[in-house]
């Protein structure tokens, strides 16, 4: 691995990432048509709880904890199903968790996968994940809290044990088989039947904690979708982005825009409704803070030109177009302002640099 290649020089995160008592709207996948299916208005429902229809289409932006655990909850009384959660999450996959899935599917063994899986979570998906491995003599847990403020969680928690064994499952190959699962849900008896069906294995409910047990030997396992280089890389950057520390409002903006601006979606009321505030409060705390969203495009664009230029694979039309510029000539002129020289000439000059060293 090229610690200080092109890769690792990112100066923070793709892209905003959810802070304390925050969780992506991945969660919430499949949440409109479910629910539709079902004879209600799902629209009606998120507006209820404060949550905007149309933002939640991006499994990016991201939503409080609570609001999730309170859409479920309502949702179960409304259509009158104790098992809201864990239907949803029969129709969703792994892939709610982002880019962790993806670390998981690269991992050389089980144990990589888990380690991985709970490292990680907390920093791209929800820093409210709180995840464990306990090791028995023969038989391992995978153990996951859920907040205790949050009040009745057990759609969440339903939601979560599915989710769960479907990246164990996604990891294990077909070896992984579970020996039981123990969930801390009010369930009634006579849900008992489906909830098993589902987890394909015993369910102890009103249990201690919440866990998925399996033989401690499969940990050791291979995972067949193992890719070392996608593993280390997609590890690297994770590990990057939890030693940065990116908490203030500035610095959230600042990946917000480096994440926005190659998809053409980059805008100030955009940022404003990822972070969930509005325009104006952005505007005003960013002021607080000594700096201008214009001021943070602007630098985030200039450190973006230089990395596109530097790595050569992009067309200046290409380059200007990611930065969010209509024409090159106008890129052109930003990029002399910024540092004095054409983006032609900063090229060549960096071209030869290479070939020197």
């Amino acid at each position: 691995m090229i610690e200080n290649g092109l890769f690792f020089s990112l100066d923070g995160p793709l892209d905003a990432l959810p802070t304390e008592l925050q969780v992506r709207a991945a969660n919430l996948q499949g949440f409109t048509d479910y629910t539709r299916n079902l004879g209600g208005d799902p629209r009606e429902i998120l507006e209820v709880h404060g949550l905007d229809p149309r933002a939640i289409v991006d499994p990016d932006y991201y939503i409080q904890c609570q609001d999730i655990v309170d859409v479920f909850e309502h949702c179960s009384a409304m259509f009158n199903d104790p098992l809201f959660g864990l239907q949803l999450a029969r129709q969703q996959d792994a892939d709610v968790y982002g880019c962790v899935t993806a670390l998981c599917r690269a991992a050389p063994t089980v144990r990589a996968g888990i380690t991985s899986f709970i490292d990680y979570l907390p920093v791209s998906h929800s820093p409210e994940s709180m995840l464990y491995l306990l090791e028995g003599s023969e038989t391992a847990e995978l153990r996951w809290d859920v907040r205790p403020d949050f009040g009745m969680a057990d759609q969440a928690n339903y939601q979560a044990a599915v989710l769960n064994l479907k990246l164990l499952r996604m990891i294990g190959g077909s070896r992984f088989v579970p020996n039981y699962v123990n969930l801390t849900v009010d369930a009634r008896d006579k849900d008992l039947p489906e909830i098993e069906a589902t987890a394909m294995c015993p369910v102890h409910v009103r249990a201690a904690n919440n866990a998925i047990a399996f033989p401690l030997h499969l940990l050791d396992q291979p995972v067949p979708t193992a890719n070392r280089t996608l593993f280390r890389l997609v590890s690297g950057y994770l590990d990057r982005v939890r030693a940065a520390s990116r908490v203030s409002l500035a610095q959230r903006v600042e990946d917000y825009v480096r994440g926005a601006l190659p998809s053409g979606t980059c805008s100030i009321e955009r940022c404003a409704k990822k972070l969930g505030t509005s325009v104006r409060t952005l505007q005003s705390r960013l002021a607080e803070c000594g700096v201008r969203f214009s001021d943070i495009l602007e630098r985030q664009r200039m450190e973006l030109a230089k990395t596109y230029l530097q790595e050569g694979e992009l067309t200046l039309d290409e380059v200007a177009l990611r930065l969010g510029y209509s024409e090159q000539t106008s890129f052109g002129r930003a990029f002399k302002r910024w540092l004095g020289v054409t983006p032609q000439r900063f090229r060549a000059v960096q071209a030869v640099s290479i070939q020197t060293n």
